[in-house]
């Protein structure tokens, strides 16, 4: 759900740049020295995922993982996820320079709406698996309206793309939600204390 340089108006990517700023300080000031290795690795994770993309008007789709990473990493999302989309435009050119801070606010602040809205369902055994599933759903769900909004106010011109990314991204917010229901279900049974870090 890259969007690409050269479309986004100066006052959304400024936008996108404060927002994303704000959040990975906020994010590395709760990061403890002791859990940057499961910020690292699930950094990687999102990297991974995101390197099959389909093209989509001005802008892509692909597994992000994004509500697997609110889940686990609550503020932290924002530098794991900036780190690997820095990583992607410097190796891949996804997306660009330019546009990173507002495709990092695109995936992060959903993954940390998800976090929040989720968080005491997700440590309840019975409803660990729904609530799971809906974060892994509704961040994908946030993340293409975030985009859509992105693109419209940008230029109206854009309206019928930004409804197609919605449209477009409904079997990847079915997919997201059940991998991060099995993900999480597997974790709260070999590793139960790492859906629950100080620094979310």
């Amino acid at each position: 759900m890259h969007i690409s340089e050269g479309i986004l108006s100066v006052p959304i990517l400024i936008s996108g740049g404060l927002v994303t700023t704000l959040g990975t300080y906020i994010g590395l000031k709760k990061i403890d020295p002791e859990q940057i290795m499961p910020v690292a690795l699930l950094s990687s994770a999102f990297f991974v995922a995101g390197l099959v993309h389909v093209p989509l008007g001005p802008g892509s789709v692909h597994l992000m993982l994004i509500g697997l990473l609110g889940v686990m990493l609550g503020w932290a999302a924002f530098p794991a996820i900036l780190v690997a989309l820095f990583l992607q435009t410097l190796f891949f050119q996804f997306g660009g320079i330019a546009v990173l801070g507002v495709n990092t606010a695109i995936m992060a602040l959903p993954a940390l709406c998800c976090h929040y809205l989720t968080r005491p369902w997700i440590e309840n055994p019975k409803t660990r698996p729904a609530a799971a599933f809906i974060a892994g759903f509704l961040a994908i769900l946030l993340a293409s309206f975030i985009t859509s909004c992105a693109l419209a106010l940008t230029d109206t011109g854009f309206t019928a793309a930004a409804q197609l990314i919605i449209a477009a991204n409904i079997p990847i917010m079915i997919i997201e939600g059940c991998i991060t229901m099995f993900t999480v279900g597997f974790l709260a049974k070999v590793q139960p204390e790492i859906l629950y870090p100080e620094y979310a």
